[in-house]
């Protein structure tokens, strides 16, 4: 089973290559999700490499930032951008919940995904970018965050949150991590994010703050999709985990 989880995890979430599992059901969905933030291991690799080599060649901070975060989206083939966009939107489009749902199905993206996207993207960008300038460990910290960030998936698979539609990505994975794993995931986090916070010279507490308003910006969005669309779908996970990453390299900027 975890030799399928951990497939299921890096081929969901990440342009490597890799074996499809051999069986998919609900408790290898959710143990994938749980191993969500090592499965992504690769790309913040990349985004570290990218932000040593940008920070080696003396390379201005924002320049690096942005291709350190530009590695990240293509490490994933755009696809959690994509979901911000289509979440945004289906925000945006309409108060009923059957049009929200097709606009987010639709795959285009309006006025509303664009400004989203770029707006959340620049703030990555910002604040690795404020990590960089500081010290070269601001790139293996954001390369850490990078992967930190996905255990917004937890939460969003946590037993008690809905799926809005009864097909599509969302209803394979949603309601499958029991909520008690899902505190231990985002303790975890806390824990490493604090950890992270000391090596590169702030308070401790400053990791821990990065991880609540992290944890508080997913669980907002949550509670929003669930009003509005009846639940989370695949759109949803994708842009938990933009607003996840953009929040942890904020606090820590």
């Amino acid at each position: 089973m975890l030799a399928d989880s951990w497939r299921l995890a890096v081929g969901t979430l990440t342009a490597v290559p890799v074996r499809p599992p051999t069986t998919v059901d609900r408790r290898r969905a959710a143990l994938a999700m749980v191993l969500a933030p090592l499965a992504v291991l690769p790309i913040g690799l990349l985004v570290a490499a990218v932000g040593l080599a940008g920070h080696g060649l003396d390379l201005p901070s924002l320049v690096t930032a942005l291709l350190a975060i530009g590695a990240a989206v293509l490490g994933n083939r755009a696809f959690h951008l994509d979901g911000l966009s289509d979440t945004v939107d289906g925000l945006a489009a309409s108060y009923d919940r059957e049009r929200s749902l097709e606009v987010m199905k639709s795959g285009t993206s309006g006025p509303a995904g664009v400004v989203a996207t770029v707006l959340v993207i620049g703030l990555q960008a910002a604040a690795v970018a404020s990590l960089l300038s500081a010290s070269w460990r601001g790139a293996v910290v954001a390369g850490a965050v990078v992967c930190l960030s996905r255990a917004a998936l937890a939460a969003c698979c946590m037993r008690g949150v809905p799926s809005a539609r009864e097909d599509g990505l969302g209803a394979t994975y949603t309601q499958t991590v029991p909520v008690f794993v899902c505190r231990l995931v985002w303790l975890v986090t806390g824990i490493v994010l604090a950890a992270l916070a000391v090596w590169i010279g702030l308070p401790w507490w400053r990791g821990a703050v990065a991880a609540l308003v992290a944890l508080a910006a997913v669980i907002v969005l949550i509670a929003r999709a669930n009003r509005r669309f009846g639940g989370v779908t695949g759109d949803v996970f994708g842009a938990s985990i933009e607003l996840a990453l953009a929040a942890m390299l904020v606090a820590l900027a």
